[in-house]
Parts: structure tokens; sequence; C-alpha cells
């Protein structure tokens, strides 16, 4: 009998996990199944450039893993119950019919979405970037403003700058401003923060530092102060929450519902469950919490994938540590910033600045998405047979009513 084993989510991470299975694991010995809900993988690092009117390459699932023995479910999951091992998915391609896949090891990697942290008429009036469908809305919307329309970029993190600099020099005519609830750049090095600020200041962006926004309007967004900044398109980047559906199962997970692993990404509370990406709360050097980020989710999935093929085969477990090298930093497609940082992933002194920087990332970009296509980064594996007899529970795949 094939152990089952199910990947929820296919970015990063999630790709990453069953491409790398596949290659680790006997075929004949195990049945690797992703569940995701679109047909192509999405560089989420790039979606600033497609909101900013830029096509991306397509890279289609069925070309990346043709013949590795992964097979591509494409369905949106609906459930995960942990203490049956079975995962409620509905089909996204025509008949939309209910099913529940059955496991014997889950990898969950359904990661995040934008978050609106309660903030009144940010659903209604904002606009987000944390995925495909919104920057394709996005990029729509932006496509009929007229030259001097107001747009707000809300956040001052990495994707906030990423997306107010891209816009302001794609679409010179607009008038793009950053509200930022602390300093620009705040935790970058003094030499990063002169470089975004001298950016931003040749591409025309307005920063509005130390502003809280506590309404979106319309037309308009509104500050903690008592002023309120035009904006005939707010684009919301305060940061990211992940899917609900964890929280929902019996799996321990945090106040905010990310998943409690240990150093091998499985979980601390059920061990047939392994999560990685933004959906896990992993620790890094310095006993600190991974942040959300491609930075992360990528090597949590090689931790992952590795430790469940050791367990199956009798191997020995992985312990690499996972750390941090730097912070790329797209500022157009003419400017960057690499900011070198910790291990725990604070800013050092130096960094890495204009178009050498923005080669930098875009090479950073094009690495990340290769190694979707190529989970052991080109270097020879030998796939090893399973070796312990793994639980049963229940039949493979059975339709719901």
């Amino acid at each position: 009998m094939q152990h089952r084993i199910v990947v929820l989510g296919a970015g990063y991470a999630g790709a990453v996990a069953a491409g790398r299975l596949a290659k680790r694991l006997r075929r004949e010995d195990v049945a690797i199944t992703l569940v995701n809900a679109e047909p192509d993988f999405v560089e989420r690092v790039r979606m600033h450039q497609l909101a900013a009117g830029q096509d991306l390459e397509p890279r289609p699932f069925g070309e990346m893993f043709a013949g590795t023995g992964v097979e591509l479910k494409l369905a949106k999951v609906t459930g995960v119950d942990v203490d049956r091992r079975t995962v409620s998915v509905v089909g996204v391609d025509g008949g939309r019919e209910r099913e529940e896949l059955s496991y014997d090891t889950l990898v969950y990697a359904l990661g995040s979405g934008w978050n609106d942290q309660g903030v009144p008429g940010t659903a209604e009036y904002a606009h987000e970037i944390a995925g495909r469908p919104g920057a394709l809305r996005l990029r729509e919307r932006l496509a009929l403003l007229q030259a001097g329309a107001p747009v707000v970029v809300v956040g001052g993190g990495l994707t906030g700058l990423e997306f107010a600099a891209e816009i302001a020099e794609s679409r010179p005519d607009l008038d793009v401003a950053l509200a930022a609830r602390g300093g620009l750049g705040d935790w970058l090095s003094p030499k990063g923060r002169r470089h975004v600020r001298k950016v931003f200041d040749k591409l025309g962006v307005t920063v509005h530092e130390h502003t809280a926004v506590t309404r979106v309007e319309a037309d308009r967004v509104a500050t903690a102060d008592g002023t309120s900044i035009p904006a005939a398109v707010t684009v919301w980047t305060t940061g990211f929450a992940v899917h609900p559906i964890a929280k929902a199962t019996t799996l321990e997970v945090t106040d905010t519902g990310r998943i409690v692993v240990d150093a091998t990404m499985r979980s601390v509370s059920h061990p047939d469950v392994y999560a990685i990406g933004d959906a896990a709360l992993a620790m890094g050097a310095g006993d600190k919490p991974l942040r959300m980020s491609c930075a992360s989710g990528t090597p949590m999935a090689w931790q992952a994938a590795d430790a469940i093929a050791a367990r199956l085969t009798g191997g020995k477990l992985p312990n690499a540590p996972l750390r941090y090298f730097n912070q790329c930093i797209s500022l157009g497609r003419k400017e960057g910033l690499i900011q070198y940082v910790t291990a725990d992933d604070r800013a050092v002194r130096a960094a890495l600045t204009g178009r050498v920087a923005a080669l930098y990332k875009e090479l950073v970009c094009k690495g990340a998405a290769w190694s979707v296509a190529n989970p052991m980064l080109g270097m020879p594996t030998r796939s090893r047979r399973v070796v312990r007899e793994p639980a049963r529970s229940g039949s493979a795949v059975r339709a719901v009513a």
C-alpha cells in the first residue's frame, strides 16, 4: 500500500515540498497529491509588478511536475479534520464536486492573505496585492486612472515600499503617496534608509511617516491625527493574515492561527501533520519566530520534506539551522536595496544599492521560481524506499453528497 502524502497549497513552500518529496521517495511507495486552486505557479514576490501593469512569465504546474509522480488536484480546501486525517475540498475545474482526501502525512502550506487589521472601510474600498486575483483587480483599476490621480499605499514594510516605487516609476503621471506607521524604512541600516528616501524623492513619492490610517473611504483615507489624505485608489499592505482553516482544527495554533511546529516543521500536537510557509510558527536563529516570507518558506519546505523522507525511510533527520542573510527590496526596475542582516534578521551596516541591487533582486526572484521546478537545486539525489508501515485511515478519495 502506498503512503499517502497530501500537500495543501502550491506557493513557494508547498510546491517545493511536493517536488522534493517526489525526488526523495520512490514513486511506487508513495502517492503525493498537491492541492491548489490555480493551475499555474504564482510568483508572489512579483505581485507589485503584475499590479503595476507588467506581464509575468506563465509557469504551469502541468509542465513543472511532468514526470515527477506529483498529482496536481485543482481544488479549493474547505476544511481539515486532523483527527480523521481527511481534507475536504471543492473542485474548481467545472463540476465543483465536494470530495474528501484521506492522508497518512499532511503538509499544510495554505499560506496567508492580506490583513485589513480591522480598519473600517478597508475591506470595502482598499485594494490588496497578496495574491494574483487582487493584483489583477488593482491592475485594472489603475489602468482607468487619469493623470494626477492620487494613489495611497498604506504600510511601510517591504511590500509597501516595493509597490509604491513600482507604480511611481511605471506611472509617473500619478500622485503616489506612502503612509507608514513608523519612519520610512526604520528597520533598515542608515545606508538603507538613506537609499530608500533618495529613490522615493527621485520618483516623487510623498511619504507620510508616523501616520496611522484609521479609516478608508472611497476617495480618501483618514489618519489618527484627524487629517485625511486624498486617494482615488488605496492599496493596503500592512501585513498578512494566515488562512483560517487551521484555527478551526484541533491542531495547536497561535492566537493568529499559525500552526506551532518543531525544528523539523512537524506539528507539536499531531505528528502526521507538517506545516510550512506563512501558515507555520517556526523558530529560527536566536529562538525568534521566522517571518512570513519566501525567504522563510522555501527553507522550511526543504526541512519538512527531508524530515518526512527521513522518517519514512529510516534516514537521518535534517538539522540545518534556519537563518537569514539579507532582505531584497526592489525599488522599481532600475533601483534596488539589498539589506544584509544577522541570522535572526536584524539589519547590519552593510547594504547594496542602485542598479546592481536591482539586478541582484531580479536574480533572487528568478532563482526562487527556478527552485520550485528544481527542488533539489540541481544536486543529484537517490530516491529511497519507504521502510516503515504507514498508518491507514479510510479510502484515498471519496465523493461527498
